[in-house]
């Protein structure tokens, strides 16, 4: 099996860590950004993984549009779906059948503790994320006989750009919930995605929670 891994979000904070981690371990690594490849855009999608099978993708990308039901416009709605989970259902979709056809392949989806307890305000993100494990779970068992593996992980809450917007006291909150007092970190988030791939070739279908959160 090569060493060749694509990352959607690969400029953000996560994405970058999982990249530095990945190459300085000898992968080449593909780490896209918005002006890569426009997630918006499924004829994009479907362009670019036309042409690219990597032998792990992972999707993480993930933008958030915070604000009650009631007071969330159809727009911004489906650009969150589309992000965080139309973009990622369509990459997966792209790599598939290069991975059939070389007889293996592996597909990471990153997820959030959104996806299973989310907070008041984060519908949109929430049902994207959560949408990604039920995904994980059907590819798994749909591709498993292709020896394609498909995964999903929730690294809990992380000090990136993305989550520079929470306030003081909802940061202070999340910490309060967690058992060892502290917040997971990037770079550990991509030390276990190269573990998981590398060190647990058998390992398909799951869900990872890497936090310590209650």
């Amino acid at each position: 099996m090569g060493k060749h891994a694509i990352i959607t979000g690969g400029t953000g904070g996560l994405g970058s860590a999982i990249a530095i981690e990945l190459r300085n371990h000898g992968w080449r690594v593909n780490a896209l950004g918005t002006s890569d490849l426009d997630l918006r855009d499924d004829a994009a999608i479907g362009s670019y993984f036309g042409n690219h099978t990597p032998d792990l993708l992972v999707c993480g990308a993930g933008i958030t549009r915070d604000a009650p039901l009631a007071r969330l416009d159809e727009a911004a709605w489906d650009e969150t779906y589309q992000v965080n989970f139309r973009a990622a259902y369509r990459c997966a979709e792209g790599v598939i059948p290069g991975m059939i056809e070389r007889g293996y392949g592996h597909i990471l989806f990153i997820s959030s503790q959104s996806a299973v307890h989310p907070p008041i305000g984060q519908t949109a993100y929430a049902t994207a994320k959560a949408a990604l494990l039920g995904l994980t779970t059907d590819l798994a068992g749909e591709y498993g006989s292709g020896n394609i593996r498909v995964n999903a992980i929730l690294p809990g809450f992380l000090e990136t750009r993305m989550t520079q917007s929470v306030s003081s006291k909802r940061r202070e909150e999340v910490l309060a919930s967690h058992h060892l007092g502290r917040f997971n970190t990037p770079e550990a988030v991509a030390a276990f995605v190269r573990c998981l791939h590398e060190d647990l070739p058998h390992t398909s279908g799951q869900v990872f929670r890497l936090d310590s959160r209650s």
